[in-house]
């Protein structure tokens, strides 16, 4: 199989993020996604996957890749990027995390709507518990839960003062079974040095974190040397198997060559 690069993001919210604008609509993401040149994405809402099913119809008519997710905020107030082969397992896993989240009503004049909407933009469902909120699991049995599931998981923008696990528990143990880390694209080259040094062995990307459509763009992903778009090759990629890896903004491993 041949191999060549794939711009991903591999952190995005939608409507269903109460912090995410109403402009992240299903049909909007992926038109944005397509025009910046992303040949995929990951859609990562706040505790949720609700939204996956729509953005993956609305983008199969670009030709984009949607892996289905979300953002967990553990208990620790860590947020772990969570990544799922299917949808169904992501379905699951968000059953899972829901029986977890703490009975809180949402205000979405506080905090903004949680809308479940379709690929046109209908609205399907409003979550009323708030989903930016700490469940009730650890860090490390999230870890444990996404891998029974088949899925991989990705430290949040380590270098941000909150909601990371630097910023909470302090250096990231070496044997921490996480599959990549990322750092912001707001994180300075410096920064993005000093933490890489840390951690040599694992995989560092960047990614959007977008809540708005204007910071969907090339710039804030990360390249990967891949076969195809499939989940296989990204978990091969990023453990730097078989010639794949990841070419930009942080080549992984460190001698990959494009052949």
């Amino acid at each position: 199989m041949g191999l060549r690069p794939f711009k991903l993001d591999l952190h995005v919210h939608s409507v269903l993020s109460p912090c995410g604008e109403l402009e992240m609509g299903l049909s909007d993401i992926a038109r944005q996604a397509a025009e910046v040149g992303l040949d995929g994405l990951a859609l990562t809402d706040h505790n949720a996957c609700a939204n996956a099913a729509g953005l993956i119809e609305a983008a199969q008519e670009l030709g984009l890749w949607v892996i289905p997710g979300c953002e967990v905020q553990t208990e620790e107030d860590i947020h772990v990027v969570c990544l799922f082969p299917t949808l169904g397992s992501a379905m699951d896993f968000q059953g899972w995390t829901w029986n977890l989240l703490n009975p809180v009503a949402n205000d979405p004049d506080v905090f903004g709507y949680q809308l479940v909407v379709d690929k046109e933009g209908n609205i399907l469902d409003q979550v009323d518990t708030l989903l930016v909120q700490g469940i009730r699991a650890g860090v490390d049995q999230v870890l444990l839960e996404v891998r029974q599931r088949g899925g991989i998981t990705i430290l949040s923008h380590v270098d941000r003062p909150s909601f990371s696990y630097p910023a909470v528990l302090g250096p990231i143990p070496p044997d921490l079974p996480v599959d990549a880390i990322e750092i912001s694209w707001r994180a300075s080259d410096q920064e993005a040095e000093r933490i890489r040094r840390s951690l040599p062995h694992l995989p560092f990307l960047r990614s959007s974190d977008s809540h708005c459509l204007s910071h969907l763009s090339a710039q804030r992903c990360t390249t990967f040397l891949m076969g195809d778009l499939s989940f296989p090759e990204l978990r091969l990629a990023l453990k730097g198997q078989e010639g794949r890896g990841i070419l930009a903004p942080y080549r992984f491993p460190s001698d990959l060559e494009v052949r």
